[in-house]
Formats: structure tokens, C-alpha cells, sequence
């Protein structure tokens, strides 16, 4: 789950990383009221997506007075932003967080993330602020540092201290970003995130270290604990069928091919949108219904994928162990009749139950078209749909 910057600066001031001050606006006159409040003479007017790369795509301006903040508001609000994390199709801005301006000395990077690899929660840190980190990777892997932290015991001062030297932190202010890495820290852990970067964190003239920019993302199965972090969802951000396929428990992913799938397992999911790329089509989404789907849960997974007006053709693959063939067949059979299914449907079921399921599905009466494998199921739907 993501969040916006400004929620995710809040967050942060609670585990005292220093952040500028601002305030969250939705409409123009919201906006120059908040430059009002914060009273310094340059603010900053950020739009806010969930997405990053904001600045580049002119969502992100400098306001030396009132007039300058309606400008930008006008300007920003409402608008479609474009960048390398929204796509194409871009991200209308319905929220700007006007901040109070600060006298930039450098600009790092910070950010921490689970590393698979080592299975800890690793921080990095580069003196390459204000730039993707996947940019810093390729072109100068030598100016990223890590650090690997020991779960028990945490981020160590000694580890923070190690980072803000190897990335030039003026020695002075070096225990003021050790706080920060800490404080980072301990709020990555105490709220289940999965990332936490900061990009840039800024060092001013006045002798601060500070968040300039915030990104939050939480580890979606331990929001259960966070009832908090749910009640800043932003159900504007995210696409309409995730939202409905979250409402059942179901994983759903929209793509941007034409051929729907519906499958049991996540394995099977990616396997099968392999094997329908193999075939020469386009999965229009991933959908994995799980283990246990009920026949009311696989009934919702038909439905969201025939929501999607991009579905010419729909590849149910199903492997029943736990899940049982027939639940799944019903639940096809009931979603058929109820949205009046006009597009090719390919089932290929194996395991649990399997003859049963095999035996509803012919006698539904509905066009359904069997497959005896994967591969066969995958050949038959693209050639459908072409």
C-alpha cells in the first residue's frame, strides 16, 4: 500500500526526522490559505500522486509570493502528470502539499528496503540526492553504501555514523543525521514498511538535516495491525478493479494486454502469463483467487475481469489441490449467466474434483471451450482472441 508525501512526512515527525512545515490543500483557495498560515516567504506547491518523478513532469514548483502560489495551484491541480512510474495514461492531481521553501546546501539520498538477498532490512545511502537510485546504480554503483542491520539489535549509532561519513555529511552535522537514520529507521519497522526512501534528504543553511521528499510503502499483510496506515488509503490512486478485487481477498494486478486470466496460486498465475506471452498474446491482468476461493469469490474475479472493457478473451486455469474444481466451475457457470458472458472462455481445470467440474461446465449450456493442458488452454484463448 502506498501513501502521499505529505502523510508520509507525518508519520516520520512522530520518530523525529525533521521535515519542512506544510499543509495539505484540494482546491486553489485551500492552497494560498496554507501559504497564509506558513508565512515564509518562498513555499514550495507539490502535486501529490503516488508516484515519483513529480518535478520533471512540472508538479512540482517554487512560489516567492501569494499570486505565484494561485498560479501554480491553478496550474497543477487538475492536471494529468506523466511520469516513468504512472505510465502513459498519467495521474490526474486532486491534492498539492504547499511547503514552507529552506535554503538547500546538498542534496543525498537515504532509503531503506528489505534486502532478499541477505533477509534483513538493509539502509542505503549515496551523496547523489535529488536522482533515481536506479540512475546512481547504473552509472556510479561506487558512490551507493549499505548497511545490513542485525534485527535484534537494529541500526547502531556506529552504522548510521559510517553512512553519513561515507557519504560526506559535513562531520558537524554527522549525529544529526545518525538521529535521522534512526529515527528512518525505527519507523520502517514499527509500521511494516517495505520501503522507506527519502529523496533528497537536504542538508540547509542553517544547519538542519531534513526529509525533503518522503516515500512510504507498507507490506499490505500486516495492515491488519495498522489501522492507522489503512485510514490513509487513497482509493483515488488506485485502479477501480484492485480496489473490488481487494473487497474478496483476491490478488489482482491490471496489465495492459487483452486476455484475461483467472488463476489459483501465484505461481500458476505468472506461469500462465508466461505461457500466454509464449503463445504470442497479452494477459490483460493477474489474478490469483487463492487456496480457498468460494464460489461467491471466483463469481467476483469474473466479473472484475470482464469490468475491464480491454478483456476480448478470458483463460481460466485452475490446478485444484486445496481449491476444489467444481467450486471453481460453478462459480465460472454463475458469473457467466449473471454478466452475460460474450467473449471466448477457455477452462482448463486439473486435480480435486475434477471430473465434476468438467461435467458442470458441459452441461451449462454456456460456450465454453475445455482445454487438457496449459499450453493447450493458452494456444486455444490467443487464437481466439486474434
Amino acid at each position: 500500500m502506498n501513501i502521499h508525501e505529505y502523510q508520509g512526512k507525518e508519520i516520520l515527525k512522530q520518530y523525529g526526522v525533521k521535515v519542512p512545515e506544510g499543509r495539505v490543500a484540494f482546491t486553489v483557495d485551500e492552497a494560498v490559505e496554507a501559504a497564509k498560515q506558513l508565512g515564509t516567504q518562498v513555499v514550495v506547491v507539490k502535486a501529490q500522486i503516488h508516484a515519483g518523478g513529480r518535478g520533471k513532469a512540472g508538479g512540482v514548483k517554487v512560489a516567492k509570493n501569494l499570486d505565484e502560489v494561485r498560479t501554480y495551484a491553478q496550474e497543477i491541480l487538475g492536471k494529468v502528470l506523466v511520469t516513468h512510474q504512472t505510465g502513459p495514461e498519467g495521474k490526474e492531481v486532486k491534492r498539492l502539499l504547499i511547503e514552507q521553501g529552506c535554503d538547500i546546501k546538498k542534496e543525498y539520498y537515504v532509503g531503506i528496503v528489505v534486502d532478499r538477498a541477505t533477509g534483513r532490512v538493509t539502509m542505503m545511502a549515496s551523496e547523489e540526492g535529488g536522482t533515481e537510485i536506479e540512475e546512481v546504480a547504473e552509472h556510479s554503483p561506487e558512490k551507493i553504501f549499505k548497511e545490513a542491520i542485525d534485527p535484534v539489535v537494529g541500526l547502531t549509532p556506529f552504522q548510521a555514523r559510517r553512512l553519513a561519513f561515507s557519504i560526506n555529511i559535513p562531520s558537524e552535522l554527522v549525529n544529526k543525521a545518525a538521529k535521522f537514520m534512526t529515527g528512518l529507521y525505527q519507523a520502517f519497522v514499527d509500521k511494516d514498511c517495505s520501503i522507506a526512501e527519502i529523496n533528497p534528504l537536504v542538508v540547509t543553511g542553517d544547519g538542519e538535516v531534513m526529509a525533503l521528499d518522503a516515500k512510504l510503502n507498507f507490506d499490505s499483510n500486516a495492515l491488519f495491525r495498522h489501522k492507522d496506515i489503512v485510514a490513509l488509503r487513497d482509493l483515488d490512486e488506485e485502479d477501480a478493479k484492485e480496489i473490488e478485487a481487494s473487497k474478496y481477498d483476491l490478488s489482482y494486478i491490471a496489465l495492459d494486454g487483452n486476455i484475461g486470466c483467472m488463476v489459483n496460486g501465484a505461481g500458476l498465475a505468472m506461469a500462465t502469463m508466461d505461457i500466454v506471452k509464449f503463445y504470442g498474446g497479452d494477459p490483460a491482468n493477474f489474478l490469483d483467487v487463492g487456496g480457498g476461493a468460494t464460489e461467491e469469490k471466483v463469481t467476483e474475479a469474473f466479473k472484475i475481469i470482464l469490468s475491464d472493457e480491454k478483456v476480448k478473451g478470458i483463460f481460466v486455469n485452475i490446478f485444484g489441490g486445496i481449491m476444489k474444481c467444481d467450486i471453481i466451475a460453478n462459480g465460472v457457470v454463475a458469473a457467466a449467466k449473471q454478466v452475460k458472458l460474450d467473449r471466448p472462455l477457455v477452462v482448463r481445470l486439473e486435480g480435486t474434483n475434477v471430473d465434476l467440474g468438467k461435467k458442470i461446465l458441459n452441461e451449462s449450456g454456456l460456450n465454453i471451450v475445455a482445454a487438457e493442458s496449459m499450453a493447450d488452454g493458452a494456444e486455444k484463448i490467443v487464437a481466439l482472441v486474434k
